[in-house]
């Protein structure tokens, strides 16, 4: 008996402990669990117009491409200063940089049908006002327009499209990536064909029939969207307003939004200092263009496979290994003369950074709290829009002090860095099929 009672005793402050160590574990789960989870997948409606929404996104991206090239080429016809120039094209991205994190807020809150809508209205609007007139007000209206009209048409869609289980989002980002690599390409070349051939005029006319016809194919969605804004959780949209540093201080959505920002400002400095340095190794702008267009045929291409790839291969597997390609190939890239060789390396620069995105925007939606994916979405651009803005100004004076090379190992070494401080990420929800 005088060992059964201490026993007793112990067994009861066993359990006691045993019981205060559970409760204490629940409580930090839910705190976890409320700061770091997924936007809705397995439990999320499904979207039945992926496929068209991505067509829909490519028209209008359409309109984007070429309107950048046809308001610039438009302002010098019209004897507008080269400042007057950069400033016009600077508005497409400064003014949906300042908007973005708001407008992601407000899709949020009231659902993707209207903004997504109002995005294509504005996209046409900025098409066919130079279109009837041709003055500098007119183009500074129309880079507004498809300025903020995209990027309102982009993070809804980019949510809606998010709103899946694991495989099935990254199936409809690698829809909508392979869409942005086709309109990225065919939009300048159908603006530059355009205003040869046509005059500046009819270029925004024939820009401005494809968000015309996007709202066609939005019309038909129409029930799809509603039937989308009305499936999610009254609670995710009626939230209140919180202050997007929140976000920021998730370590996983931080760890994914510095990786975004590193590769997409590789792309931004592929695209500006290969004109420098080619000018620099006296290449012709024929040539130059081709280079550019090796690129761009390497993201169209690794994006045509990157489902199979994504059902074998790690989300941020994928990512480490496209930092590490870009690094090596900044690396040489200005080591080399020959034509060959820089269409060589282009090539290989736009497989490695093709074959992101959506893994980017998959992880982003898996670690964004429920009800703030659009916020997360608009975050990102608000960060891709900054890079295009201040890395070729940036660029643009180191280059002159210090030479081209240097713009591309600094790059290099970023690339680097960002590649070691992921060495470790977090695991993936969406495992590959074996």
């Amino acid at each position: 008996m005088r060992l059964k009672l201490p026993a007793t005793a112990a067994g009861r402050r066993h359990r006691s402990t045993l019981s205060e160590d559970t409760a204490r574990m629940t409580a930090v789960n839910a705190v976890s669990a409320s700061h770091s989870s997924p936007s809705p997948s397995a439990n999320a409606p499904e979207f039945s117009g992926a496929g068209l929404l991505c067509v829909v996104a490519m028209l209008n991206h359409v309109a984007l491409t070429g309107g950048r090239i046809t308001v610039s080429l438009t302002a010098l016809q019209l004897g507008l200063s080269t400042f007057v120039v950069g400033g016009l094209v600077a508005v497409f991205a400064v003014i949906p940089m300042l908007m973005s994190v708001r407008a992601g807020q407000w899709i949020d809150r009231v659902g993707v049908r209207r903004p997504v809508t109002l995005g294509n209205g504005l996209v046409v609007t900025g098409t066919v006002l130079p279109f009837a007139f041709q003055t500098q007000w007119a183009l500074l209206v129309a880079a507004c327009s498809i300025g903020v009209g995209f990027m309102l048409h982009q993070v809804s869609t980019q949510d809606v499209l998010g709103h899946a289980e694991p495989q099935r989002r990254l199936r409809n980002f690698s829809w909508l990536s392979l869409a942005m690599a086709g309109s990225g390409f065919s939009g300048p070349l159908i603006a530059g064909l355009a205003i040869d051939h046509l005059g500046s005029r009819m270029a925004f006319g024939i820009l401005a029939l494809g968000p015309l016809v996007a709202l066609a194919g939005l019309r038909r969605l129409q029930p799809a969207l509603r039937a989308m804004d009305h499936a999610i959780e009254p609670t995710e949209r009626q939230a209140r307003r919180r202050p997007v540093a929140e976000l920021l201080k998730l370590p996983p959505l931080r760890r994914i939004l510095m990786v975004n920002t590193i590769l997409s400002g590789a792309w931004d400095t592929h695209l500006f200092v290969v004109p420098l340095f080619g000018v620099a190794i006296g290449l012709s702008a024929t040539t130059i263009g081709s280079i550019l267009a090796a690129f761009a045929l390497g993201t169209f291409l690794i994006r045509l496979v990157l489902p199979f790839i994504q059902t074998r291969v790690r989300s941020w597997t994928l990512i480490r290994t496209a930092m590490g390609i870009t690094a090596a190939d900044f690396l040489i890239y200005p080591l080399f003369a020959e034509v060959t060789t820089l269409i060589g390396l282009s090539f290989i620069l736009g497989l490695a950074l093709g074959c992101c995105q959506p893994s980017i925007l998959s992880l982003l939606h898996q670690h964004t709290p429920h009800g703030r994916a659009a916020e997360a979405v608009g975050l990102r651009m608000a960060f891709i829009n900054a890079s295009q803005v201040s890395l070729p100004l940036t660029f643009g004076a180191l280059g002159a002090v210090i030479g081209i090379a240097p713009l591309f190992w600094a790059y290099a070494l970023a690339l680097g860095a960002g590649g070691w401080a992921n060495r470790h990420p977090p695991q993936d929800v969406e495992t590959p099929a074996p």
